[in-house]
């Protein structure tokens, strides 16, 4: 519980900081201006979900290997910490597309792999809806989150492999210079108190499903 309050602390005065920089340190685009500024939500955004995706698949393959509990609880948590992300990634991308390419969408290789990872993520969400509650429940959702993971590479490298609209990776660009020092840190720092804001709704998360399990099973004693 400890933890959990501090993360949430972090998260709270890393978010206010944020905000301060974005609109009061970080400059304007050159060409974009102010919705360029958007990209400190949509990005970590997607990072964020390639994170909680990450965790759900190591935690797949511990529950598939270990068959603890716990290791299920987590992957489910941040499975679904993920998909709302993954939402978030698309929903500010569109938002973003619209005055860049004058469009909220098309079948670009990135928005649409991305899209395939929501739907699969939504789809492992639906799988715990409606399936009975059990190993068996959990064997299934485990080996969806597995497979569902490899889409993550194929999103990273989608703007290598195929021409694209969306732009090429620039914060690990070779080239120096690409991205303005002020906005780099601006953005860094963005990713960083996402991936705090992850860890504090993994926790809280992580805790609810517990109490919601324990809860089930005094239940089913009852009966």
């Amino acid at each position: 519980m400890k933890l959990q309050t501090l993360t949430g602390l972090l998260a709270l005065v890393g978010l206010t900081l944020m905000l301060m920089m974005v609109f009061l340190w970080s400059p304007l685009e050159v060409s974009m201006g102010m919705v360029q500024k958007i990209m400190y939500i949509h990005v970590p955004s997607a990072w964020t979900c390639y994170l909680a995706i990450t965790v759900a698949f190591i935690f797949s393959i511990l529950y598939l290997w270990k068959r603890s509990e716990l290791f299920d609880v987590i992957a489910l948590s941040s499975v679904e910490i993920g998909v709302v992300f993954c939402g978030l990634a698309l929903l500010t991308g569109s938002i973003w597309a619209k005055p860049t390419w004058n469009t909220y969408w098309t079948w670009d290789a990135r928005l649409t792999t991305t899209l395939i990872l929501f739907l699969i993520f939504s789809g492992y969400l639906l799988l715990r809806r409606f399936s009975e509650f059990g190993e068996q429940q959990a064997r299934l959702s485990a080996v969806v989150a597995i497979i569902g993971f490899l889409d993550i590479p194929l999103i990273h490298l989608s703007v290598v492999w195929w021409r694209t609209l969306h732009q090429p990776s620039t914060v690990f660009s070779k080239k120096p210079g690409v991205i303005d020092d002020q906005i780099l840190t601006t953005l860094m720092f963005s990713v960083s108190v996402f991936s705090i804001i992850y860890l504090f709704l993994l926790l809280t998360r992580v805790a609810l499903e517990k109490s919601s399990r324990s809860y089930q099973k005094e239940m089913a004693k009852t009966l």
